[in-house]
């Protein structure tokens, strides 16, 4: 197939897109249709399979992610699809292939133009939505665990939300390391956080910090913590002599009326000072586009680790948590869903 036909093919398309039109309700956010534009140079077009409601796109609903464009626009972080279109110096040898993208915003459409450098191979023996519960959610679970935090066989980690998204792919990755892991959830989630391999803990426990201490009286090696706010305190009290904390979030904030920089930039203050200390403790905060202005290596660095998170879930090593699959159309409940905190896993929008 050439490139000519290639395009007719996308031509004949109409694009259907879910746009947030300013801070709303679930239900204010609009679905509309467009033509298909053809791949540029370098693009290919791919045929959404699968996109999901991250907590990033709850933050943008309320105008609260850090860097979010100007309204209105259309959110979705990642997405799986195949190629339908390519652009001028594309090989046409991708055209109907799968592949996994982040793309921070445009992902919640039928049709989505995405850089050639940016798209990460999907296993065929793979089903896209559960495919899709690990771009996002492994890329950050991956890189926080390896890269970071440098989890080690017989350590022993703390994972807060345990059964979310990134919090249940943090517990499977952190068991496949060999590291033993207590996870916090709603004591309703408790079984599901068993099952994946974690003890669970009550985050509503008045003796929580206790709690968490009894599992591990010499400290954790690594907490993950997506809460920021003042628990924040707390996580890194927990911590071994030389353990590390990876805040990826300020969860606690989400419906707090304000600024959507402050909370990050007191948390931001907060880990600088705790990495001053001599105590031989870390603290980091993840941001999965650091280091983007090194696109190469950024990229490479992203493809190395997805592929490894796809491998492990085409050998039946990690579990996808799918939590529903939603018609793109029905966006409105898909995301009154997500935010509803009665999921485990990942609501996953459909075309």
């Amino acid at each position: 197939m050439n490139n000519s036909t290639a395009h007719t093919h996308a031509f004949t398309t109409t694009v259907t897109e879910a746009v947030l039109p300013g801070v709303v309700d679930p239900d204010g956010i609009q679905v509309r249709t467009r033509p298909v534009r053809p791949a540029d140079a370098g693009q290919v077009v791919l045929a959404m399979e699968a996109t999901g409601v991250s907590f990033a796109e709850q933050q943008m609903r309320r105008g609260k992610y850090y860097d979010q464009p100007p309204f209105p626009f259309v959110p979705g972080y990642d997405l799986v699809g195949r190629v339908i279109d390519v652009g001028e110096g594309v090989p046409g040898e991708l055209l109907g292939r799968r592949f996994a993208a982040l793309t921070k915003i445009g992902g919640w459409a039928s049709h989505v133009t995405v850089d050639v450098g940016d798209l990460t191979e999907v296993p065929e023996s793979v089903d896209p939505a559960e495919a899709e519960t690990f771009v996002v959610n492994g890329i950050t679970a991956w890189q926080m665990l390896h890269r970071l935090a440098k989890v080690q066989p017989g350590q022993v980690v703390l994972v807060h939300g345990a059964n979310g998204g990134v919090g249940s792919t943090l517990v499977q990755l952190a068991r496949i390391a060999g590291a033993r892991v207590v996870g916090t959830a709603s004591a309703k989630h408790h079984d599901a956080v068993r099952a994946l391999g974690a003890v669970p803990v009550d985050y509503r426990a008045p003796d929580l910090e206790d709690q968490l201490r009894g599992h591990a009286p010499q400290g954790y090696d690594a907490v993950f913590d997506h809460v920021g706010g003042e628990g924040i305190v707390a996580s890194y009290r927990l911590l071994a002599a030389k353990g590390t904390l990876v805040s990826y979030g300020t969860a606690s904030t989400r419906d707090v009326q304000g600024s959507s920089k402050a909370p990050v930039l007191k948390l931001f203050a907060r880990l600088m000072l705790w990495n001053a200390l001599p105590n031989g403790k870390g603290a980091h905060f993840y941001n999965i586009w650091a280091g983007r202005r090194r696109l190469d290596t950024f990229r490479a660095r992203l493809h190395a680790d997805l592929a490894q998170v796809f491998a492990l879930l085409a050998d039946g090593a990690l579990v996808p948590q799918v939590a529903a699959r939603v018609p793109l159309t029905e966006v409105g409940e898909a995301v009154r869903l997500a935010e509803s905190g009665t999921v485990v896993g990942k609501v996953v929008l459909a075309p």
